[in-house]
């Protein structure tokens, strides 16, 4: 499945941004993609959760969207199907000095955006905060729309320059970090993620692993593996599954009791 894993990712790419096909716009996609981009086919799950929020209604749907998706692969959609989670792993390939970033508590970062940014504040305000301040909707819709529309080009004022600066330091932190958008900011992360310790697609670990530390070195996410398998933070590339001691499996491992245990059951 690894070598097919940069298909996926362009394939979803091609299929989120595919109107001048078909469009599906009021059907979310399950990665993060920008709606206002000219030539998106679906909705972004981030921007409609908002839209909900905004509208002060309970989004049925979009619970039933992450329900589903959550509880078959966590969030696997991060690292197979999400064109942001590829530009990050393309970008850090760039040969520049490297920042490793282990500070645990930034983790939960992406928690507090998804509450505050995603949630109380487009439900108090009445306005989605989080798609205005997006750095994705400025590459997909925000540069192109003003580069080919000279009537939005009259109307650029504080809030688009606010846009590109946090655009041009998102996008900085490509080239230094593994994937800082998704282990510090990324909403649709966090939602994903409390899914991930009981979701049908898992990871596990054997016996037998000596904790050489291998998988964590491939771990484009920075975590140790064979301490917590089904961690939040996993995004299920599976680059980890190079090691002969973690495995991808589909559902619960089915262990046989032993001859005492049996007999301490019965």
């Amino acid at each position: 499945m690894l070598r097919f894993r940069v298909f996926f990712q362009a394939g979803a790419l091609l299929f989120y941004n595919s109107s001048f096909l078909f469009s599906y716009e009021s059907c979310p996609v399950p990665g993060l993609n920008c709606y206002a981009c000219p030539i998106a086919g679906g909705a972004c799950p981030i921007g409609s959760l908002q839209h909900f929020m905004v509208l002060r209604r309970i989004p049925f749907f979009l619970i039933g969207f992450f329900l589903m998706i959550g509880a078959l692969v966590g969030r696997m959609v991060c690292g197979w199907v999400c064109p942001i989670g590829w530009l990050q792993e393309v970008m850090y390939r760039v040969k520049t000095k490297k920042v490793a970033v282990n500070y645990k508590p930034l983790r939960y970062l992406k928690y507090l955006i998804l509450l505050v940014l995603v949630l109380v504040i487009p439900f108090i305000s009445g306005e989605p905060w989080f798609s205005k301040l997006c750095f994705v909707g400025t590459i997909q819709a925000g540069i192109p729309l003003v580069l080919t529309d000279q009537n939005l080009r009259g109307m650029i004022g504080t809030l688009f320059y606010l846009k590109l600066i946090t655009t041009a330091l998102t996008l900085t932190s490509f080239f230094l970090i593994k994937r800082p958008f998704c282990r510090f900011i990324c909403p649709l992360g966090a939602t994903y993620s409390l899914f991930n310790p009981i979701s049908y697609a898992r990871l596990e670990v054997e016996k037998s692993c000596t904790g050489c530390g291998k998988c964590r070195e491939t771990c484009p996410v920075e975590i140790s593996v064979y301490e917590e398998p089904n961690s939040p933070e996993c995004i299920r590339c599976l680059k980890c599954t190079t090691c002969a001691h973690v495995n991808f499996r589909l559902g619960q491992k089915k262990e046989k009791l032993t001859t005492r245990e049996v007999e301490q059951h019965v």
